[in-house]
């Protein structure tokens, strides 16, 4: 039952929770200097959960709302994979516990399950999820990618770089988005960030070496990726092919410092087509490899390009800058915002140039294109519309922002818990925790705006 053309994402789901504290605000408490994090960063305000919520809660939401929003039923899913780097078990799948989504339809029948590596997995499971609707294997039924994370960094200098998100995708033969043909990779051994202490959540960052993997990545996939696809087409590959460019965002300065190195990238391949931009020719001859970490380079470039950033990108990072980062959801919830925040008739029949990257290191680089179908993609504008939560967001003060994330770090994970705050923060509609055994056994419920009552799963 292999479709005709190429699938994709038919709707698209995003979370985050009810809470934020302000970047201007943090600032202040941590003593900085006025527009470090703000500016610096590029950060405005960062989404964070209570013990109330976690992972698995996350999930439940996200998928629960997508469902809620669609006109399918839980028993028109046949596969759903979840990308996420923060673990709950060692053992059990996120997956497995959205399977309680799933008994009322008595659909058992579901293949998939989680996907790690930093924040690269919600890629993998895209590209998978794509593959099985247009294999042999494929039944005739949807697939749902999920991408949650819980980004926390112990108190200190990264701990403004944290976030929480999450996003469902509904993956089907009759996309909005869909994945066009081509795509490249840049795969390496690095420790950059990663979390070797299991009973902690917080990372272990060697934030520099990170910054210029990041760059490394985004040379090496855009050499692969324009070479991929001038062999494909027998055509010239430009970046201006691209009407929309979208990127990890760990923070908004690095997505702005990507662009102008694809610009860079673009303009070594062809440098006669940037023959208006004087300030360029110094760096004809350059090399990549030679100065990824080179100011003088980063600043050119990303200066030039800053016209065209506002048209290609930034769009795509107004819910970013506003929820934090969301590891493996980040790229995905910059496709969300591009989709929400961008006119119909601007984004009709154009492509989308994507960039995906997960520390330790994974990336890749490929191609998205929307739809030509107006009635559509206004569809898929109106169900994915975030700006409602982010408006209902309650204001929490760094110091009570701070007091909660050391009242969960606090928790022995071998003792029964049960959660210390309110839900009168929650979005109707939202998963929370209601304890957990001193085996480790989660109970949840959904809040549906009233305290005295509670749908346990």
């Amino acid at each position: 039952m292999a479709t005709t053309q190429r699938p994709g994402i038919e709707q698209l789901e995003v979370y985050f929770p009810a809470q934020y504290v302000d970047q201007q605000a943090l600032e202040v408490e941590s003593g900085v200097s006025s527009g470090k994090f703000t500016k610096g960063l590029g950060q405005l305000e960062m989404s964070f959960c209570t013990d109330l919520e976690n992972i698995h809660s996350v999930a439940l939401t996200v998928v629960s709302n997508l469902m809620a929003k669609s006109s399918i039923k839980y028993s028109d899913i046949g596969r759903l994979s979840v990308s996420s780097e923060t673990i709950l078990d060692k053992s059990k799948s996120i997956k497995s516990v959205l399977m309680q989504l799933f008994e009322h339809s008595k659909n058992h029948n579901v293949e998939g399950v989680d996907y790690l590596n930093a924040c690269y997995g919600g890629t993998a499971g895209l590209f998978d999820a794509i593959n099985w609707v247009a294999s042999e294997d494929w039944d005739g039924r949807y697939a749902l990618v999920v991408c949650v994370d819980i980004a926390e960094y112990e108190a200190g200098p990264a701990r403004p770089t944290g976030g929480i998100g999450a996003v469902a995708m509904l993956i089907g033969p009759k996309p909005v988005v869909s994945l066009e043909f081509g795509r490249a990779s840049y795969m390496k051994h690095v420790y950059d960030f990663y979390k070797p202490y299991l009973s902690s959540p917080y990372p272990v960052v060697d934030g520099k070496l990170s910054n210029s993997c990041f760059i490394e990545a985004i040379d090496e996939c855009y050499e692969k990726f324009a070479a991929i696809m001038e062999t494909r087409t027998n055509q010239p590959m430009k970046l201006d092919d691209y009407a929309f460019c979208i990127f990890h965002s760990p923070y908004n300065k690095l997505v702005q410092k990507s662009y102008g190195r694809l610009v860079y990238n673009d303009f070594l391949r062809r440098p006669e087509e940037y023959s208006e931009y004087d300030q360029f020719q110094a760096f004809r001859d350059s090399k990549p490899a030679e100065n990824r970490t080179d100011r003088n380079v980063i600043n050119t470039f990303s200066k030039a390009a800053a016209k065209d950033y506002e048209s290609k990108v930034g769009a795509s990072t107004f819910l970013p800058k506003r929820v934090g980062n969301g590891y493996t959801a980040s790229l995905y919830m910059s496709l969300a915002s591009l989709m929400v925040e961008t006119e119909p008739e601007k984004l009709l029949n154009q492509r989308i140039l994507a960039f995906s990257y997960g520390s330790g290191l994974c990336s890749s680089m490929f191609h998205l294109r929307i739809t030509s179908d107006n009635r559509r993609l206004c569809d898929f504008q109106r169900k994915a519309n975030y700006n409602h939560r982010l408006q209902d967001r309650v204001e929490i003060s760094p110091d009570a922002f701070n007091q909660i994330l050391a009242d969960k770090a606090s928790y022995d994970e071998r003792e029964e818990m049960k959660p210390k705050h309110s839900t009168v923060n929650l979005y109707p509609g939202t998963f929370y925790v209601l304890g957990r055994t001193a085996k480790g056994v989660f109970s949840y419920c959904m809040y549906d705006g009233q305290l005295d009552k509670c749908n346990e799963l």
